[in-house]
């Protein structure tokens, strides 16, 4: 269960989940033994509003979850996304 916010110098508490960002990420990645049956196991983290600003989280080849900074462009598309209108034919 999420408790706490993935950036670990942050640590804020999870109360609603409107604030902030839910990542899924497959926890069966890592596994390395063929002969057994692999189980798909997700793993849920979470960012809070403040973190996800600047933050995302990634998860590499061996499974792992990092926590690294939001690149510019996808803060800038973010940032300046505005809903398109629909407009009735009179």
């Amino acid at each position: 269960m999420v408790s706490y916010c993935a950036n670990s110098g942050c640590g804020k508490p999870l109360h609603y989940l409107r604030d902030g960002r839910i990542y899924v990420f497959d926890a069966s990645v890592g596994a390395t033994r063929p002969e057994l049956k692999r189980e798909r196991r997700l793993e849920h983290y979470w960012l809070c509003g403040a973190c996800a600003q600047t933050l995302i989280l990634v998860q590499d080849a061996q499974g792992w979850i990092h926590v690294l900074p939001r690149p510019a462009s996808i803060s800038e598309s973010v940032d300046d996304f505005t809903p398109a209108r629909s407009e009735r034919a009179s």
